[in-house]
């Protein structure tokens, strides 16, 4: 006769383990080390595996915590025993960070400058493979009022013109623009295309009544200011 599995004996041998490491968890955070973080994140995609193994592999290929979240797609599935079900739980973390980050701008909770878009802008394009482009519109007290793609493009190209920008900030009833893309290959170097968009659109929007406050280009560990010409701190905190 064939012996029914009981709820006891489903349970996964790695159960008791992760359970320790929770326990931790609550009690002292920081005495849990940064893979044993992911080894927790990746049990809730493969609850019946040793995630230690992979978990360290991760950290070795992706040097930190934020690199291994901030990998591109194709990098992480390139990780042996990282598949497609724990591809879709990085997508829903990494939309979680990037609303998290989009929250206090949004609620106006902090002012709409480059360094606090800057910030969203970092998390919500980490490890995408190909150009965006995003605009924030302010009010004339910096207030947020959007924040929203214009384009997507290529691996090393997007197509923008100026039209592009000025029709979405006249719709909306914005006085101030903030327009951002990322580049994937992680050089914050703009490019002539990149300085000339930003020259055309800083010298029409005056007659528009529109300001540019900045074009800012980000790759996942930087975010550089093309009309103050410096690198923007976009790794502190919301609130400061």
């Amino acid at each position: 006769m064939k012996r029914e599995q009981g709820p006891a004996s489903r349970t996964s041998p790695h159960s008791g383990h992760r359970a320790r490491l929770r326990q931790r968890l609550s009690m002292d955070p920081l005495s849990v080390a940064d893979y044993e973080l992911l080894e927790l994140l990746l049990g809730y995609g493969l609850t019946r595996r040793d995630t230690k193994p992979l978990a360290k592999e991760l950290l070795a290929r992706f040097t930190s915590l934020r690199g291994v979240l901030d990998a591109r797609p194709d990098e992480l599935l390139d990780v042996p025993g990282f598949g497609p079900g724990l591809l879709h739980l990085w997508r829903v973390l990494r939309e979680t960070l990037a609303r998290y980050m989009e929250g206090p701008v949004r609620q106006r909770e902090v002012a709409a400058n480059p360094e606090s878009i800057a910030r969203m802008a970092q998390a919500r394009l980490a490890g995408r493979t190909e150009e965006e482009v995003w605009v924030a519109l302010l009010t004339q007290a910096n207030a947020l009022i959007a924040w929203e793609r214009l384009r997507q493009g290529s691996i090393d190209h997007v197509p923008i013109l100026p039209r592009d920008v000025f029709a979405i900030a006249l719709q909306r009833k914005a006085s101030g623009i903030i327009l951002v893309h990322n580049h994937p290959g992680g050089n914050t170097t703009p490019s002539q295309p990149d300085l000339t968009l930003t020259g055309v659109l800083r010298q029409q929007a005056l007659p528009l009544g529109l300001r540019l406050l900045d074009h800012i280009i980000v790759t996942d560990g930087a975010c550089y200011s093309i009309l103050q010409s410096r690198y923007l701190r976009s790794d502190t905190d919301p609130a400061t």
